[in-house]
């Protein structure tokens, strides 16, 4: 079936069940702030290289964490115990994603394009993105970013300057969701990294349940 070319006039997308079965959904439109919003209440991601179209996914199967169930190992136990820890949010949300980016850039490549950063640095003006620093002993360790929509939390990605850097960061701020009842961190794909960390498989119906929870229901009283 021919991938979906989306307008720039016209803010839709089709059904994410359309999706081809490595979650390619559409091809094309914008970053604009209604378009992402719509694509993220839907499921649906942008991802794509600098120079390419923007490219939209839906997978079939997504990985998240449920935020009480994130999972600490003995020795980070026993790292967090050793050393002087916290998070900040919003400290810096263009730094971090830039930071986010350029140790990917340097690692493995990245999708963090300059389109992007405009964009996303736009959905935390409006509150709808954020950042979240780790320090370690009063130094910057390491951070991440994503979108935040209701009790749903979508990470994009994390960064690590020192040693655990980015994992203070998904810890602690999963204890920050779990008091205000997220629902889920959404990490689009399954890394090694994350499923140590509690991370799951779910199907993507099961996936547009917790959205509808997340995004629809009201936090309980």
């Amino acid at each position: 079936m021919p991938i979906y070319r989306l307008s720039n006039k016209k803010i839709m997308f089709p059904d994410p069940s359309l999706a081809e079965a490595d979650g390619l959904l559409a091809i094309g439109g914008d970053l604009s702030v209604d378009r992402l919003m719509l694509a993220y209440s839907n499921g649906i991601f942008p991802w794509y290289s600098e120079g390419d179209p923007i490219l939209w996914w839906a997978p079939r199967e997504r990985f998240i964490i449920r935020p009480p169930k994130i999972h600490v190992s003995h020795s980070m136990r026993k790292f967090m115990r050793k050393h002087e820890i916290s998070i900040r949010i919003n400290r810096d949300f263009s730094e971090t994603m830039h930071r986010c980016r350029v140790k990917r850039e340097h690692e493995e490549g990245t999708w963090i394009t300059d389109d992007m950063e405009v964009a996303y640095k736009r959905l935390c003006d409006n509150g709808l993105a954020l950042s979240v620093e780790s320090y370690i002993d009063g130094d910057l360790a390491g951070g991440l970013y994503g979108v935040s929509l209701g009790r749903c939390f979508f990470g994009e990605s994390m960064f690590s300057d020192l040693e655990n850097g980015s994992k203070i960061a998904l810890i602690l701020f999963s204890k920050v969701l779990e008091e205000n009842e997220y629902v889920m961190i959404d990490c689009q794909f399954e890394t090694e990294h994350l499923k140590s960390m509690g991370g799951e498989k779910i199907s993507f119906d099961e996936y547009r349940k917790l959205l509808e929870e997340g995004l629809y229901t009201k936090n309980r009283e």
